[in-house]
C-alpha cells in the first residue's frame, strides 16, 4: 500500500498549513505585551509604567488591538515597520542600456563579470560607477530580468511549439437557457485487450443527452460526434465545455471555431468543473452500457444504433429528478415555445 502525505499534490497546500499553524502561534513580543496589558489590568497605570516604562499611549493602543481581534493574543504582535514611501534607484538610461546590451550578447552574463565592463563604460562616459550589487538590482528590476531566452528547434524539425492559451469557465457560472453551454467528455472500455470509447455531451440547463461509440479516441471522431450532435440539438449552441484531452483539440476546436462557439476548458485534474456531463456519463454506463458491452466491442454499428433509441428515450421520456421529473425536451419546448421536428426532439403531434 502506498502511503502520501495530507495534501498530497495540492499546490501550495504545505504553504498554507505552514501559514495557518503560524496564525495561532503566539511570537515573544505578543506573549510579553499580554503580559504587560494583564499586569496594568491588576495593579493600574502607574505601577505598569514604573514597571515595564511604557507610556499610557501605548498601553492604549495594544488595548485596541487586543479587543479589535477578539481578545486573541496573537494580534499583539508587532506590524511591519517597512516604510510607505521607498527611495528608488535612480540610474541613467544609458547605463541601464549597457548592461542590457551586454547581457543579450553575452549569453546572461553575471553581475560580478559585468562589473568591469560596466566601470569601463561609466569612466568613457563620465558617469558614476555603480556597485557590483547595484548591477544585480538593475536586472532585477527590469521586467524580463534582461534575460535572453535561446530559441531551441526539437528533434522533429517543427521548431518551438507554441501551445495556444486556454479559456476556462467562469467560476460560479450558471446557464440561463438551452443552448448556452454543451459539456463534453468521453468514456473508456477494455475487454480482452481491445479498446471502445463513448463521446458523450450533455446540455447544461435541459439535459439533452447525447452519446456516440468510436473505435479510437481522436479529435476526428470527437469532430463527427460534435457533428451528429449539433444536427439533433434543437437549440443552437453558444459555448462549449471539455477537458484538456487530446480528443478536443485540433480538429474538434476547429469546428468550435469555424462556428464561432466559445471553447471553455476545465482546469487540469478538476473533474467537479464537468460535474453535469460526469453525472451523464454515470447514467449512460449504468442504464445501458453496462448491458451492451458485448455488443460494443462485436458490432460497433449495431451498439450505436441501439444507444440512439435509448438516447430517444431518455430525451423523451425518461423524468429527470434534476428538472422536476420532467424531460429534456419539455424544457426545451418551453423554450423554444414551438414545435419541433427533429428526429429525436420531434414535438408535433
Amino acid at each position: 500500500m502506498q502511503i502520501q502525505w495530507v495534501g498530497y499534490r495540492v499546490k501550495g497546500f504545505l504553504s498554507a498549513a505552514d501559514r495557518g499553524l503560524y496564525w495561532d502561534m503566539i511570537c515573544t513580543n505578543a506573549a510579553e505585551r499580554l503580559k504587560v496589558l494583564r499586569f496594568w489590568e491588576r495593579h493600574g497605570l502607574l505601577a505598569t509604567q514604573e514597571a515595564f516604562g511604557v507610556s499610557r499611549r501605548t498601553l492604549f493602543a495594544w488595548r485596541a488591538k487586543l479587543r479589535a481581534g477578539a481578545g486573541k493574543p496573537h494580534h499583539l504582535a508587532p506590524g511591519s515597520t517597512r516604510p510607505l514611501h521607498l527611495r528608488r534607484r535612480q540610474w541613467p538610461v544609458a547605463l541601464i542600456a549597457h548592461i542590457r546590451q551586454l547581457r543579450s550578447a553575452h549569453a546572461n552574463l553575471g553581475k560580478e563579470k559585468l562589473a568591469p565592463f560596466v566601470r569601463r563604460f561609466c569612466q568613457q562616459q563620465g558617469l558614476a560607477v555603480p556597485s557590483t550589487r547595484t548591477i544585480g538590482r538593475l536586472i532585477a528590476d527590469a521586467p524580463d530580468k534582461m534575460r535572453r531566452v535561446p530559441q531551441r528547434v526539437s528533434r522533429f524539425h517543427q521548431g518551438r511549439v507554441v501551445r495556444r492559451s486556454r479559456e476556462h469557465k467562469p467560476k460560479g457560472y450558471r446557464p440561463e437557457q438551452p443552448g448556452d453551454c454543451l459539456a463534453w467528455d468521453s468514456i473508456e472500455r477494455r475487454l480482452h485487450g481491445q479498446r471502445r470509447y463513448l463521446m458523450t455531451s450533455t446540455d447544461l440547463a435541459s439535459r439533452f443527452g447525447f452519446a456516440l461509440a468510436v473505435p479510437r479516441l481522436s479529435s476526428t471522431y470527437a469532430e463527427l460526434a460534435w457533428r451528429i450532435q449539433q444536427q439533433l440539438f434543437p437549440v443552437p449552441t453558444r459555448r462549449a465545455l471539455s477537458d484538456n484531452g487530446h480528443e478536443f483539440d485540433k480538429h474538434f476546436h476547429q469546428a468550435l471555431k469555424a462556428q464561432h462557439i466559445t471553447h471553455w476548458h476545465t482546469f487540469p485534474r478538476t473533474p467537479k468543473m464537468n460535474a453535469h456531463c460526469e453525472r451523464f456519463n454515470r447514467t449512460v454506463q449504468e442504464e445501458f452500457l453496462d448491458y451492451q458491452e458485448e455488443l460494443l466491442f462485436a458490432d460497433i454499428a449495431g451498439f450505436n444504433a441501439r444507444l440512439f433509441d435509448w438516447l430517444g428515450w431518455y430525451n423523451l421520456e425518461r423524468p429527470h429528478h434534476s428538472l422536476a421529473l420532467r424531460t429534456p425536451i419539455d424544457v426545451i419546448s418551453d423554450f423554444v415555445h414551438q414545435p419541433c421536428r427533429m428526429y429525436w426532439p420531434s414535438t408535433d403531434p
